[in-house]
This record gives C-alpha cells, structure tokens and sequence, in this order.
C-alpha cells in the first residue's frame, strides 16, 4: 500500500503538550466493529466498556534518559554530537542515533560530561555506522555502572513534537512513565499505560478483568518514521521482548474459556501477535521482534486495543487501520479532530474492537 493512504492533517492546537492532570478523565473514543457510530467516553468508563474475564495486557518496559549530549574532538577542534540510544546490543554497547552522524568517523571516541564539569564522565567509541544516522556505539563502562551513568547524564527522549515546543522538565521524568514501568530499556513510552491509576486497576479487578504483564523495550521499531512510498519498502528495527510463564498461562486459560485478550498499546500488541504460536497459544518467549503489521495482516492473539491517537503516515497508524480497518480509523479520526481530542503522546485514546468481532 502507498503510505500517502495513512495520511491526515492535524491542527496544531490538537498535540498535548502534558497529559491530563488526572489520568482517568482523559477521552476514549470507542470504535466498534459492528456500528457505524461512534462513543465518546473518558478512561475512568474502561471497566464497564469490557466484559468479566477478559485479560488486560500491559507492557512493563521502564522509560530510560535515552538522550546524550556529547562532543568529539579533533586535535584542537571541538563538535558537538547528540546520541539517543534506542537498542541495547550487549551489556556497553548500544545501537544509536547520532547527530551529526555523517562527519562522524569508525574508531572516533565520543565524550560525555556531567555539566559544568570539564573531564569526560563517560566515552563511547564508534564501532560500526548505518543508514538513517545509526550509530553503533560501544561504552567505557558496562552493565549497571553504564545504566547508572546513562541516568546521570541523560534526557527523557520526549518525541519531537513535544520537544519542539517546550523543554523536557522533572515533571516528565514522572508522566512520561506508566505506572507498570519496570524493566527498564525502553527509548520511548508505552504510552496507552499512561491512563491507568491504582484506581483504575482496582475497577478492573473488581469487574474480574485481570491485568498481565509483557515487556517490549520500545524502540526505533515504534517510533521510526516511514520515509519511503510503499509499505513494502520500509525496513522495522528490531526491538526486544519477553512473555513470561504465568503471562502465557493466563492467555492460554481465557482464550479457552472464550475471553477476549485487550492489548494496552500497539507495543503490547506487537508482542503478543509475535509471540503466539502456529497452533494459537503461547508459550514463555523472549527474543527480537521486527513484526510489521499492515492492513491484510490476520490477527491471531488480540481482540481488543486500547491506544493513543498516533501520528500520519506512520507504522502505528498502519497497524490499527489493519485492526480496525482503514476506511474506519479514518473516520474515527475526523471525528476526534472535529469534537476535540488530544493527540499522540500524552494525549486521549481510543478503544479499538477487531473488525471481524461482533461484541
């Protein structure tokens, strides 16, 4: 398909810029296979808007400061260079996008430092260069003393249209993490998790929805833009996962007693459709996913999606106009620009049915 046919135009006036105060009086649209229509809720309804028995899935990925401000040198000459890390490749080294990333040479050390001080905190060395400003970079420190520094010296790698408009402050340390997060390495947040509230979960609970836990360290995979045509000629980058025993047991249990699985963000959702197996079950999995999902891919794992407004022309605006059908995900759109909704990141969200469900 041409990507030209996932595209919108979106006033300015409709990014947010911070989430809602109180996470629950955030907007959900409700998009419904069976209707022509659509319903105007707020999140704090998400409990009465599912059914009993049905499984919550959330990603439990930790948000880390991804962005670095660095400088490399050339005898006397000073550069600066930005890096934001977006997958880790062994316990120093990191796939990376680096600006300026063309005037930047193999083997050349990059410097990071503490501000205000003068001696490099950490060093980094340039292994290997991509496409797209992909930067391999392997640290002078490892493991837990390289994370450590990474939360020092780095930034929350707010999305640009956020950056664009106003500095990241201490307040996005905390709204720009759900409250699952805790497996960090993640570049980028889940961000349909930043709804729920302790209140919320308790809702569910009592409405017996049971909530599990996947992790998906979000990555260039979901945030990437799309620059070529054709959706066959976009490359995915791989992002790591992992579904653990008790996870899978409980999908397996309410896929057999005929329950709905309700993926909380596209990552989640990405996960699960990775991770089920041939015969429709799952199993513990851990490992890359590159899945690309686009409109004629069949979904075998997820009935139901909760997810943020994403951008125009992107892989996840793909992804649920495959879910839900792209003629359909159009209109929803038009209608969440005509009566106000709050776009993208820290924006409202919608409540997707798979097309070929009836409920």
């Amino acid at each position: 398909m041409r990507v030209d046919d996932f595209d919108f135009e979106l006033p300015s006036d409709r990014i947010a810029l911070r989430p809602a105060e109180k996470r629950e009086t955030a907007r959900l649209l409700v998009v419904r296979s069976h209707s022509e229509g659509f319903e105007d809720h707020h999140i704090a309804d998400l409990p009465d808007l599912l059914a009993p028995g049905d499984v919550v899935v959330v990603n439990d990925t930790k948000v880390i400061p991804a962005r670095l401000n660095g400088y490399r040198m050339r005898g006397e000459a000073k550069a600066n260079i930005e890096v934001t890390l977006h997958k880790r490749e062994a316990p120093d080294q990191w796939l990376t996008f680096v600006r300026p990333a063309k005037k930047l040479c193999l083997q050349e050390i990059i410097h990071f430092t503490r501000q205000d001080e003068r001696e490099p905190t950490l060093d980094a060395l340039v292994e290997a260069k991509g496409e797209g400003g992909e930067v391999l970079l392997r640290f002078s420190h490892a493991g837990a003393d390289l994370d450590a520094l990474i939360a020092q010296l780095g930034k929350m790698p707010l999305p640009p249209y956020i950056a664009a408009k106003r500095d990241e402050d201490e307040k996005d340390k905390k709204d720009y993490q759900t409250i699952f997060a805790d497996r960090a390495g993640a570049v980028a947040a889940p961000t349909a998790g930043l709804h729920f509230t302790p209140a919320l979960i308790e809702r569910l609970n009592e409405r017996g929805i049971s909530l599990s836990r996947v992790t998906l360290h979000v990555g260039a995979g979901t945030f990437l833009p799309v620059k070529v045509e054709d959706t066959r000629d976009h490359k995915m980058h791989a992002e790591w996962g992992e579904i653990n025993e008790e996870t899978a047991k409980a999908l397996n249990e309410a896929r057999r007693a005929g329950k709905r699985v309700v993926a909380i963000g596209t990552t989640s959702l990405r996960l699960l459709e990775s991770a089920i197996g041939e015969e429709g079950s799952f199993g513990a999995w851990r490992g890359d996913t590159s899945i690309f999902i686009t409109p004629g891919y069949q979904f075998k794992a997820v009935d139901v999606l909760l997810t943020n407004f994403h951008l125009p022309r992107s892989t996840l605006m793909m992804l649920v106009s495959a879910f839900s059908g792209l003629d359909r995900i159009m209109k929803a759109y038009r209608h969440a620009i005509e009566t106000g909704y709050r776009f993208y990141s820290y924006g409202d969200a919608c409540l997707l049915f798979r097309k070929d469900q009836q409920v």
